[in-house]
């Protein structure tokens, strides 16, 4: 099962208690801060979960797959994530249960 925006304004409205309209806001905010951190080359470091990162890969000779064609590929950023130890220990542990 995937874990949607709509789940977690779900999560938030029925746990906290907010307005469904205000947790919506919340959620949506908390993303735009996110993406315009990223877009700016920023890190983001949430603690007990992971770091967002903009990578710089350079250009590249590449294959097309559908015609075995050589190519370049243009030079480009990428997001990556590495879960924090905290987070990687829950999602191993076998003990813990599933909220």
């Amino acid at each position: 099962m995937t874990l949607t925006k709509a789940d977690i304004v779900n999560t938030i409205t029925g746990q906290i208690g907010f307005p469904r309209a205000k947790s919506t806001k919340i959620v949506e905010s908390l993303l735009e801060i996110i993406k315009h951190s990223l877009e700016n080359g920023e890190d983001v470091l949430i603690s007990g979960f992971g770091k967002f990162c903009v990578k710089e890969k350079a250009e590249r000779k590449g294959r097309n797959p559908a015609t075995g064609d050589d190519m370049m590929l243009k030079k480009r950023r990428v997001v990556t994530f590495k879960c924090s130890s905290v987070l990687r220990k829950r999602v191993s542990d076998d003990s813990v249960e599933p909220v």
